[in-house]
């Protein structure tokens, strides 16, 4: 298979382009999370939890997941369960955890928003050759650990603020 003609581009355009569609993709997450009466943090988490499949992730694990804490879990998977998109089931390895568990008729529901969208994007890869879709999968491997590293940056405690250095 040979792939498209495509023109030249700098990195900076290729940052330049995911930014617009990072930007997009933030007030996409947000619009169907309202659409699903959810918040884009129990959106996220319940992206992890459809990601798992039958493996059923422990709190702990979404938690991990979703880069957030243990604590804010706990609510997370509350909302979740109230509005019935998942359920707690005792691990069977260990009475003393409990996996979250998604409910198939709510992925039917997750599935009919995105859907159409993930539609459009497997007609998108299929312009690409093998060998590209391998450059975009180990491009967007190794951003995800960048960002993971900032994220962490962001997060520490540090003798600087946003208005330089803290007495």
């Amino acid at each position: 298979m040979e792939g498209k003609p495509r023109h030249d581009a700098t990195a900076q355009e290729a940052l330049d382009a995911m930014d617009r569609m990072v930007a997009l993709a933030l007030v996409s997450q947000h619009d169907i999370a309202q659409r699903l009466g959810l918040n884009v943090t129990d959106l996220t988490c319940l992206g992890h939890v459809i990601g798992a499949g039958p493996r059923h992730l422990t709190a702990g694990d979404l938690a991990q997941h979703a880069n957030v804490t243990t604590g804010a879990i706990t609510g997370v998977i509350n909302r979740l369960e109230r509005a019935g998109y998942v359920s707690r089931q005792p691990d069977p390895s260990d009475r003393r955890r409990v996996r979250v568990v998604l409910d198939e008729h709510a992925a039917a529901r997750v599935f009919a928003v995105y859907g159409p969208h993930y539609r459009r994007l497997a007609e998108l890869a299929a312009d690409y050759t093998p060998q590209e879709t391998a450059v975009l999968a180990d491009w967007f491997t190794r951003a995800r650990q960048a960002m993971e590293e900032s994220l962490d940056e962001i997060r520490e405690p540090s003798s600087t603020g946003p208005d330089g250095p803290r007495p």
